[in-house]
């Protein structure tokens, strides 16, 4: 809840949506700037003390410059979230390899070199872990990943930001195939890009569990997602042909992020974190293909 405040009051914003109303509340808070909201004709109003206006401005106007991405102006200082589709590139991209995969004939060799095989991940081939996200087995397999980074990818960055999101996805595939290879040690080898999909998957349900969960009244409601993550798991991926385990293990560890994600982050990352992470990421994918292709 905002502060009290006292004396002659101005009007900072007006007709912002709730969410926006909050982001502009955590960042006056942060600076230590006392504040209102009110319930305007349009929508809710930012409303701070005479005194407090230049420097409240200063403080939103930073924020927006460095958030440029998530925020776009429009009338009476209103701010508009901006949406992301990230998930097609990172489709494209799946779909780029699983072309290249094509050209190696499809041979069952390519699988072996570069699938998540538990063996070979305990013997400290990590690589493996990164490059089977981005193997699949035929076009049905390739198509419903797609489909599934598109559609949860994108939901995940629409909060987390597209460069903050995409890492928290492609660590949960390797911690997923991690897990899943500590569990199994020998015997077995999985491929796709599913298991940082059903990743997705958890951190939406962890994210939006802690959002829920911390609302009066909602603690039954804050259930909902994880019981809709966990029957997103249950139907989609526990074919006969799907590795559940790996399933299990990615989304477990979506869960876990995204709950530590909503707890711990209170406002999305500027332009420059969001570059970083995604720098982070390219650089986990580029090493982890340099080293499966020194391995001969």
């Amino acid at each position: 809840m905002p502060e009290k405040v006292t004396g002659l009051m101005r009007a900072l914003f007006e007709n912002l949506t709730t969410d926006q109303a909050n982001t502009c509340g955590l960042v006056l808070s942060s600076s230590g700037i006392s504040y209102r909201v009110k319930k305007g004709k349009k929508g809710w109003e930012i409303w701070v003390d005479e005194k407090d206006y230049d420097s409240a401005l200063d403080c939103m106007k930073q924020f927006f410059k460095e958030n440029r991405d998530d925020f776009s102006k429009e009338g009476s200082g209103e701010k508009e979230f901006q949406k992301t589709y990230t998930g097609i590139w990172a489709a494209l991209l799946l779909l780029i390899w699983y072309l290249v995969f094509l050209s190696a004939d499809g041979d069952v060799r390519f699988v072996l070199k570069y699938g998540a095989s538990a063996t070979k991940i305990m013997r400290g081939e990590w690589f493996r872990m990164v490059t089977a996200l981005m193997i699949h087995a035929d076009g049905v397999h390739l198509i419903g990943n797609m489909v599934g980074i598109v559609l949860f990818g994108t939901a995940v960055c629409g909060f987390a930001g597209w460069g903050v999101g995409w890492l928290m996805i492609l660590l949960t595939g390797i911690l997923g195939n991690f897990f899943n290879a500590l569990l199994l040690r020998a015997g077995h080898v999985s491929i796709g890009a599913s298991t940082a999909v059903f990743g997705a998957i958890g951190i939406l349900s962890g994210y939006r569990f802690l959002k829920l969960l911390g609302g009066a009244g909602k603690q039954i409601r804050a259930w909902l997602p994880v019981a809709g993550g966990l029957a997103l798991l249950g139907f989609l991926g526990s074919g006969s042909h799907s590795d559940i385990t790996a399933h299990l293990f990615g989304f477990v560890s979506g869960l876990t992020m995204g709950a530590i994600y909503a707890l711990k982050v209170k406002l999305r990352q500027p332009r420059s974190v969001q570059r970083y992470a995604l720098s982070a990421l390219l650089v986990v994918i580029t090493i982890a293909w340099l080293e499966a292709f020194s391995q001969g």
